[in-house]
């Protein structure tokens, strides 16, 4: 996934200590657990991603919202326990995305 950080890449790591490539660890962690769209988002238009950073090493939670197939990243800090918990608890085809809500 080729995330767009040029907007919010400084900021992210100015207020939160996560930077663009940990960020984008986390969103490639093949247990990452995805929201879409994120339970907290006002507009419901964007993704929350709780996924391992081995560079960070720890959990993040990143943002990230999809706009003429341009995926930016919107933020991203050290996944809270509620967040934790989610990541710890799900299951793995959730995890990957692939579970059957059939």
């Amino acid at each position: 996934m080729g995330v767009d950080w040029s907007h919010r890449g400084d900021y992210m790591a100015e207020r939160h200590g996560v930077t663009a490539e940990q960020a984008d660890e986390a969103l490639a962690d093949p247990d990452a657990l995805v929201f879409d769209p994120d339970y907290a988002s006002q507009s419901g238009r964007s993704v929350r991603t709780i996924g391992w950073s081995s560079t960070a090493g720890q959990l993040l939670t990143v943002i990230t919202v999809t706009e003429d197939d341009v995926t930016y990243g919107v933020n991203g800090w050290p996944a809270n326990d509620i967040d934790a918990r989610h990541y710890r608890d799900a299951d793995p085809a959730e995890q990957r995305g692939d579970s059957d809500d059939t």
